[in-house]
């Protein structure tokens, strides 16, 4: 049987794309582990082409492949995903070592350059990479029809795709069987699912039906997009026990001026409302953000009025980027990146100082409280746990000391995907310390 390992670069949308991948070629197909650097017959390059730094680490991976392959360390190499549908013309000149170039959208074709022909039946179906995760992410939906100025995703993605409820349900299923606990919503616009397939936005209903899984104990929402924000989501959260209490809700920034540049379709005080609806109706809601720092339009005024926002609405997390001008984009075309790269990263410096102050205070405020936490892994003596405000691979962590007589000589490898009690005794503004009850 032919050996064959995938590298996946990028998002956890990259990673779910593998996932299904990887099940369509298990019965053909030794699947060597990401990481292990042994011979391979064949490897796939799942790739990223979103912003600059990503696409060069995309080049950089394949160019090591090709360097390996010219070693006689690797029989044929296929690259996939994003990098190769943006760039599927000049990539093959550029790269001429690798055998074939597959985009974002055809995993059809790549499955039947492979041996094999697609089962869609099986749509539902993953061969986890991360097999002692209790957490996967859901990929409800692909592409996008927003067209943000600056974001290249509906040139590489496509149009908006939800996938059907029925197919979800049954992969949550599947994953509960593999005891995953905890299901992270993900899409390139989560509050847009279902207008296609339903004619109306069916998020809260997916996530009622989510919710009836058996198994499942935690659901997140990640990357809603806050124009024509739909309501009844809020209504879910705070009455259905098991969709945690955490939205993750790129906003981009808050200056009329630099949103209407960014064809985000809201404005300033649109989204303050809606922050404070979200407050209102989920008492105790972490909200976590991106923000863009250096669009064109924003003057020192506007990032003033971004940094002021930022202090009022205290998000208990966020991330920031600087602007980076992404060729075919609306913004690339129709405006001059006018922020110098120094005064880019000031201002990023200056936004993350004043959120870390943020991020602090609410660690610091949850010292004393006890808290239901979901054991992610265990380290050198340690429980790596999150509560439902901690969301995986982007949040701050709880430490857990492990200790044999509070746990009552239980094998801590078996408490991985438990869910247990703490009481929170220390915090930065990253992770916290907490002891068993």
């Amino acid at each position: 049987m032919s050996t064959l390992q995938v590298i996946t670069l990028g998002c956890s949308k990259n990673t779910v794309d593998t996932e299904h991948l990887l099940y369509q070629l298990r019965n053909e197909y030794e699947i060597i582990p990401e990481g292990e650097t042994v011979p391979v017959d064949i490897q796939l390059i799942n790739t990223c082409g979103f912003i600059g730094d990503a696409k060069e680490q995309s080049i950089q991976v394949i160019l090591a492949s090709a360097a390996r392959k010219a070693a006689g360390e690797i029989g044929k190499i296929l690259v996939f995903g994003c990098l190769s549908q943006r760039y599927r013309d000049e990539m093959p000149g550029l790269i001429p070592e690798v055998d074939g170039w597959f985009g974002a959208r055809d995993l059809d074709p790549l499955i039947r350059a492979l041996g094999c022909e697609p089962d869609h039946s099986r749509d539902h179906l993953r061969l986890r990479t991360e097999t002692s995760r209790p957490y996967a992410f859901l990929k409800i939906s692909e592409g996008c029809d927003r067209r943000c100025s600056y974001c290249a995703i509906p040139l590489i993605r496509g149009p908006h795709r939800s996938v059907p409820m029925e197919v979800l349900v049954k992969e949550a299923e599947s994953l509960a069987s593999e005891g995953v606990r905890e299901l992270v919503v993900i899409a390139q616009d989560t509050t847009f699912y279902g207008l296609d397939l339903y004619k109306r936005r069916a998020l809260a209903e997916l996530l009622r039906r989510l919710s009836a899984v058996e198994g499942i104990e935690w659901i997140r929402i990640h990357y809603s997009y806050p124009a024509d924000f739909p309501e009844d989501v809020l209504d879910e959260m705070a009455s259905n026990p098991k969709v945690c209490r955490y939205m993750d809700i790129p906003l981009q920034h808050i200056s009329d001026k630099v949103l209407d540049n960014m064809h985000r379709h809201v404005t300033g005080e649109w989204t303050r409302e809606l922050i404070r609806r979200m407050r209102e109706k989920v008492p105790g809601v972490v909200l976590r953000t991106t923000l863009i720092v250096g669009h064109p339009g924003e003057g020192p005024k506007e990032f003033r009025e971004l940094l002021d926002f930022v202090a009022d609405a205290r998000f208990e997390r966020m991330g920031a980027f600087p602007y980076s001008e992404e060729e075919g984009t609306y913004g690339a075309d129709h405006f001059k990146d006018s922020v110098t790269d120094r005064t880019k990263k000031n201002r990023l410096t200056r936004l993350m100082d004043l959120q870390r102050g943020i991020s602090f205070a609410f660690n610091q405020s949850r010292i004393g409280t006890v808290e239901k936490v979901l054991v992610d892994d265990y380290l050198d003596g340690v429980f790596v746990c999150r509560s439902e405000f901690e969301s995986p691979e982007v949040d701050g962590e709880i430490l857990v000391r492990y200790d044999s007589e509070a746990f009552g000589g239980v094998e801590p490898y078996s408490m991985v995907g438990e869910f247990i009690d703490v009481r929170i005794t220390a915090a930065d503004e990253y992770d916290l310390t907490a002891e068993p009850l």
